[in-house]
């Protein structure tokens, strides 16, 4: 329940339903499928062991309607996942046929995985009985929290839900993906709400190519990404540097591809060299009527898995979840995406949504990584994230000169050229010679111009 005294514009949403804990593999071995349940049913015990629902309004769930999954995925492609249906899956050997009750005619080809049960592939399982309900519920909470904030009834949130949706393509499940929550909801708030501009902040370790594949024409959705991709050897092997969008969306898709491969571990310093060169600036000057991320925390420390070794902190996420609402637009909504590590997704989550209360101590980035330098592998992808997006996006050049720098020292930076150009407007306020005021001028520009080069 909400804290008592607070209006709606005041508090902060959270969405979530158990039954998103009913999909999972046949096997139920979570060590073999690592998107499990449990994911979210530590997430809620967390928040509610530190008293932060208390200060939230929880939504009341439902599954998204058939007409809400359209605007995005294919009407074949969503007839196939329907509540109640006739499945078969294929084998090496032979077929073999689950019978649900009440089927309808849709058939849905999968493949026996090798722990007995049956999915996409083996990353994506299904269940029959719960599979599609689940999916449904998760777009409906992120739909639904989504469409509050963005008419004033809730000053943020978050959607604690599952299965993720950022790789579900127009036709196509991966990735434990099957309908793409996030891009369905942007698309929602265009048609519904007349969003002019939507912001989907993606920050997942791997890319969500769902996503950009549907507003990659679009340019009133901007997609920003960080995540990595190791020369395109890293799951799913999109989101170059070079994709910026298509037609009227060109310079609509903004990728930070992280190349350093498996010996180099991206962190703190790296993500916030990021955050302020490129996410931050680019998404001010597009000046969203909403924020999306698609909170993803497998870049956080402690995942297990050895694909996942980057060491982002949780305070990192929550830090640049509050610059971008007191920078951008205090309208943002974070859905989960991936993350499977349970105490470092926990983590995460409780820092995130501390960072949406505003009034509540929200975690500091440590001084030691503060003061630490992006590694060169970072700041050589940076380089190129500016060379390309300066062209449609010119006011990042500036940036340039700031991806070496540690946070201290960027900041350090920022701050003395604000107070250079404010001396120096105030110089020019005091002088009554047109010439002076023709000098100043000059020197305007000369130190714009020795800060940009």
């Amino acid at each position: 329940m909400p804290t008592s005294g607070l209006s709606g514009q005041q508090i902060t949403g959270i969405a979530y339903d158990n039954i998103m804990q009913k999909h999972m593999c046949k096997c139920e071995n979570p060590t073999i499928h690592r998107e499990s349940g449990g994911r979210l049913q530590s997430i809620w015990a967390r928040l509610r062991e530190v008293g932060i629902l208390r200060y939230c309004e929880k939504i009341k769930t439902r599954k998204a309607t058939t007409q809400e999954l359209q605007t995005v995925h294919s009407e074949k492609y969503v007839s196939s996942y329907l509540d109640k249906m006739q499945v078969t899956a294929k084998t090496d050997h032979d077929e073999l046929e689950v019978d649900v009750t009440d089927v309808s005619t849709n058939d849905l080809n999968l493949i026996r995985l090798p722990c007995g049960g049956l999915g996409i592939d083996s990353e994506t399982v299904w269940d029959p009985c719960h599979t599609p309900k689940a999916a449904r519920i998760a777009v409906g909470c992120v739909v639904d929290l989504a469409t509050k904030v963005a008419r004033g009834e809730l000053r943020n949130g978050m959607a604690i839900v599952r299965p993720p949706g950022h790789h579900a393509g127009r036709d196509t499940a991966m990735g434990s993906c099957y309908f793409n929550s996030i891009a369905i909801t942007a698309s929602i708030l265009k048609q519904k709400l007349n969003l002019r501009k939507v912001l989907i902040f993606d920050w997942d370790i791997h890319h969500g190519n769902g996503t950009q594949n549907t507003f990659y024409e679009d340019p009133n959705v901007l997609t920003i990404s960080i995540h990595r991709y190791d020369k395109g050897l890293f799951f799913p092997g999109t989101g170059a540097i070079t994709e910026v969008g298509n037609g009227s969306g060109t310079g609509f898709n903004v990728n930070v591809a992280w190349d350093s491969g498996s010996d180099v571990k991206m962190g703190d310093p790296e993500y916030l060299a990021a955050f302020r060169c490129v996410v931050l600036p680019i998404a001010k000057m597009f000046s969203p009527d909403i924020i999306l991320v698609s909170a993803g925390f497998n870049a956080v420390a402690g995942q297990a898995h050895e694909n996942f070794n980057y060491r982002v902190s949780p305070a990192c996420f929550a830090n640049m979840t509050r610059k971008l609402i007191e920078s951008i637009n205090s309208k943002i909504v974070l859905a989960l995406e991936g993350g499977h590590d349970l105490p470092a997704i926990c983590d995460a989550s409780e820092s995130c949504m501390r960072a949406l209360l505003l009034s509540d101590p929200m975690p500091a980035v440590s001084s030691e990584e503060r003061n630490k330098e992006p590694n060169q592998a970072a700041v050589k992808v940076l380089e190129k994230v500016i060379q390309i997006q300066q062209e449609h996006w010119p006011q990042i050049k500036r940036m340039a000169s700031y991806t070496k720098y540690s946070q201290n020292e960027a900041e350090r930076h920022e701050k003395e050229e604000v107070e250079t150009i404010s001396a120096l407007a105030a110089l020019s306020m005091g002088v009554t010679s047109e010439f002076e005021n023709v000098l100043i001028h000059l020197l305007h520009l000369d130190f714009k111009n020795y800060k940009e080069n």
